[in-house]
């Protein structure tokens, strides 16, 4: 077993992609734009520039910054009464926790979102550190490994030695570079031929994932 476990928060931890996605699709139809089929997909994971540049090339006729804080601010709204969390999400963060695991969230939103939603899911005060996306230098974001690499060292274990989870493609490309063991949560996002060819494994469910580890397999 890995001395360290770190995790996604959107879509991985908490139900959010789906909300995520419905409101991109809000947001093109309020600002009078001709949805592109697999935008959704293409931005998960990201943030700040990252987000930003997926947007202008798919939607160049908007204000980028303007149509991305549409589609937050509506699904910070949802979430606010409608968050779920994932299956087996909380049972493995403390299970790691309780066998001397060391645990992360790395995750593309703020800070305050973060440590809002994992309060709300019961997971506040359960991580020995949070990396936000806001901790990165523009150009630094998910695929790139940055947020993963300050990660470990946060948790004061190397990138080959920690446990990356991750529902995105973005995610799993980043995990894949910073060097982890790299594990997809393939629920409204499927792997692509890079992700499966670098990724440790890849389930459905993180209840999969628990089984493996907690019986010697990862």
């Amino acid at each position: 077993m890995k001395s360290g476990a770190i995790f996604d928060m959107d879509g991985l931890l908490v139900d959010t992609e789906r909300i995520y996605g419905q409101s991109w699709r809000v947001a093109a139809e309020a600002f009078h734009q001709t949805w592109v089929e697999g935008f959704d997909k293409l931005v998960a994971g990201s943030n700040g520039g990252e987000m930003l540049r997926i947007i202008h090339t798919h939607f160049p006729d908007v204000d980028a910054q303007a149509f991305m804080e549409f589609c937050v601010n509506r699904a910070r709204k949802i979430e606010e009464t409608n968050l779920r969390v994932m299956p087996g999400a909380v049972e493995l963060v403390r299970w790691f926790r309780s066998n001397g695991v060391r645990t992360a969230v790395a995750s593309s939103s703020p800070h305050e979102n973060i440590n809002h939603v994992l309060g709300r899911i019961g997971l506040g005060g359960s991580f020995d550190a949070i990396v936000s996306g806001t901790d990165l230098p523009p150009g630094h974001e998910k695929p790139a490994p940055d947020i993963f690499l300050l990660a470990a060292e946060r948790i004061g274990c190397t990138p080959d030695d920690c446990y990356v989870f991750e529902d995105s493609v973005n995610g799993c490309r980043a995990g894949i570079a910073a060097g982890c063991t790299t594990i997809m949560i393939s629920d409204l996002f499927q792997p692509t031929e890079d992700v499966k060819a670098g990724c440790a494994a890849v389930f459905h469910s993180l209840v999969e994932a628990a089984t493996e580890i907690q019986t010697g397999l990862l």
